[in-house]
Parts: C-alpha cells; structure tokens; sequence
C-alpha cells in the first residue's frame, strides 16, 4: 500500500454528491454485526449474542470503535460524500485524544485522508470512573477529484472513534464488490491490534500486513480486552476466515486478570473453540512485541500522572516481581508458556505455529522507537511492525502462504 495521500477536496469542487445508496450489509467489510440506531448504522467487531455475555464498558466501547471495517464499493463517481455520527472518548486531565481519520483507497491505493466534524463527546474521569456524555451533530466527510473510470473505493472507518454511518452519497450509481476475491484473516489482539497510536486506520500493523499479503482484513483486537474471553474465541470460530491468528499477553497482565493455573487451561480452550470452526486454517499464536515494564513485573498496569503537566500520560507496572513465584503472569511468563503450548499441540496440529511478538518489536526497535507512553507503539513502530508480520506470516515458507503461489 502507497502510503502518501492528497487531501480530499473542499467546497471549491462544483460536482454534487447527489445520488444517495442505502448503507447496507453488502457494502461493508470487517464488521460482524450492524445495530440499527436512530442515525444510521453502528458496526460491531462483536456479534450481539456475544456483547450480551459481559456488560464491560471497555470492551463495550473497543469493540464497537470500527478497527479495520471499512465500506467497499464499485463505481464511476469522482466525489464520495459519507455522513457520520462520530463518538470520541476524552479522559480527565489527560492530553486530547486526536481525532479520528477516514482513509479512501482507489483500486487498492491510498489516495486521500479526511476527517469529519461535529459528533458526540464521551468522557471519562479515570480517578472515579465516573462518565459524561456531550451530544453533537452528525457530521461529512467528503472526497472529490476521484478518476472518471470504473474504480474499486474503500472508505477505512476511524479505528479509535465509534461511528455511526447515515448517509453515503455520490455522483454516479455504486455497486458492492462481490466477496471471495482474495482469503480473508480473522486477527485478536489488544490494543496494539486494534491501533493505538497508528496514524490512520489503514496503516494499523493489522491493516498493513493484510495489504502485504493481499489479504482481506477482520480485526477483532479490542483495546484493553484481549483477555481470553469465551465469546470472543466462540464468535471467531463462527466468523468465515482462511487464516487466523491471536495475539495474546499484555492485556492480561495490564488486569492483573489471572495466575498461571488459569492461564493455560484457557489457552488450550480459546484454541479448542477456534479449532472448532476452523479445524485446519492455518493457525497463529503471537505473544507480546517487548514492553519493558512489564517483562518482568507483574500487573496491574496503572496510569502515571506525573507526566500530565508535560501534555502526555504515561503508564507504569504496580505490580511486585516477587509475585511470580505465586503464579503471577509477566510477559516473559507467558511468552515461555504460550511457545510451550504451542509446540505440545503442534505435534497433533501441524497447521499451529508461534511467533514471539520480540520478532515484531524488540529490544532494539526499543531503542530507537520507545513507547511513548510505556506501553502502546507510535504511528512508526505500526509500519514496522506490519512489514515484519507480512515478512514473517505471507513468505513463501510461512504460515500464512498461499498455496497456490507455490507453483
């Protein structure tokens, strides 16, 4: 994917949007489930079953904030307007969160960057827990100046903004891109799957190896939820895919969420479940990139407001290293324990195979891209690490191989 990009138009293009196409299923990619809200549509990376099993407000808001879903449709038009109704998440006295960007890409290529204004305003006082939501209007996004030909658009919804879609509107007839053209890759994670601090959300690592290794993308990294949940394993053995993979670590030891004892037995069974749906799809477990924090040290992850007064937040490890001989799971901990797993199942699952997340971001990455605030990679370390996916998972001696590049 090229990563430079032009602006979408302003008022000055005379051509009106003036052909309205109903948002509907067909036209979508990477959503698992579409509520019907009194604006429009809300895409879900969770199915509604699923988000009915545990009422928690963080995975309630990742899930539903559209990591990797994207509009896909064919058409001649050369300006493409979208309503939305955007909800941003804002934090007591810690720095604003940036606004979300939409990504157009023509036939593949990222050709503009836009972002929309007005919309809701939640926002979260982290001391008390408490939340106070601000309501807004919806707001368009608009590209013009698009090639007079036939043409292939995607529209990449902002990975850290729910967004409800109202309206899609152009200068010429759209008609969905029928499915099945390419594999498609079913992906878990945390938040460094979800997005973070990518810089737009078709250059998340996730997004950016699936385009390397012309796959078609559904990100089921939810921020801060990576936690081994059954229902996330059940909707992901019932979600189509050619590859899957799963990217497990900082997350559990960012709650403190459980000991050893309970960490294995629930690996074996988020891969049971999985295994259910997808019994032979080429299978990838991936541990933690490095977080030096917590290595070694146990959770809980707390914030560090120390920083505050220098405009970032930062986060650090509560927890006690001593901790571990009671079972208290680290990075290396886990790393150690899911390489294990991985090799005693592989013996009867030649399709499982492990990567240890260092290979994507180490100690030397480390040091010259730091985490900015400890835990989550900047916009660069993104790039980075969705080339060395690519590398690693789509080479011709991979996991993730097509078959039928080897002939």
């Amino acid at each position: 994917m090229n990563d430079q990009h032009t602006s979408p138009s302003g008022p000055s293009d005379a051509t009106t949007a003036a052909r309205t196409t109903a948002l509907t299923a067909d036209l979508l990619r990477g959503a698992l489930d579409l509520e019907r809200t009194e604006h429009g549509l809300l895409p879900h990376r969770l199915p509604a079953w699923a988000r009915a099993q545990y009422a928690d407000g963080q995975l309630a808001m990742a899930e539903a904030q559209p990591s990797g879903v994207r509009l896909v449709f064919r058409t001649r038009a050369t300006v493409v307007e979208l309503d939305t109704l955007r909800t941003k998440m804002a934090y007591v006295g810690a720095p604003p969160r940036p606004d979300g960007t939409y990504d157009l890409l023509v036939d593949g290529r990222l050709t503009a960057r836009a972002g929309v204004d007005g919309g809701n305003v939640r926002t979260v006082d982290m001391t008390t827990g408490s939340v106070e939501f601000t309501g807004g209007p919806v707001g368009t996004v608009r590209f013009g100046g698009l090639p007079d030909r036939a043409k292939d658009v995607e529209i990449w919804l902002p990975y850290n903004e729910l967004t409800e879609l109202v309206a899609l509107r152009t200068d010429a007839p759209v008609e969905p891109v029928p499915p099945g053209g390419r594999r498609v890759w079913l992906h878990h994670g945390s938040s460094v799957s979800h997005g973070s601090d990518a810089a737009s959300p078709s250059t998340t690592w996730p997004a950016l190896a699936a385009s390397a290794g012309g796959v078609d993308l559904v990100n089921m990294g939810f921020g801060g939820s990576a936690l081994l949940d059954p229902f996330v394993a059940r909707a992901m053995r019932d979600t189509p895919a050619d590859l899957v993979s799963v990217k497990f670590g900082i997350n559990l030891v960012n709650h403190d969420l459980m000991r050893l004892r309970a960490f294995t037995p629930a690996v074996h069974g988020f891969l049971d479940t999985i295994r259910e749906g997808h019994p032979t799809a080429p299978l990838l477990v991936v541990s933690s990139i490095l977080c030096p924090i917590h290595e070694d040290t146990p959770g809980p992850t707390a914030p560090d407001f120390s920083t505050l007064g220098e405009g970032r937040l930062r986060f650090r490890a509560a927890g006690d290293p001593a901790e571990r001989a009671s079972g208290k799971l680290t990075l290396n901990v886990i790393r150690e324990e899911l390489a294990r797993i991985v090799k005693q199942r592989s013996a009867e699952d030649p399709n499982l195979h492990y990567l240890d997340g260092r290979e994507l971001y180490g100690e030397a990455d480390f040091a010259e891209l730091p985490l900015p605030d400890d835990l989550h990679p900047d916009a660069a370390t993104h790039r980075r690490m969705g080339s060395r996916f690519a590398e690693r998972a789509f080479a011709p001696t991979g996991p993730f191989t097509d078959p039928g590049a080897r002939h």
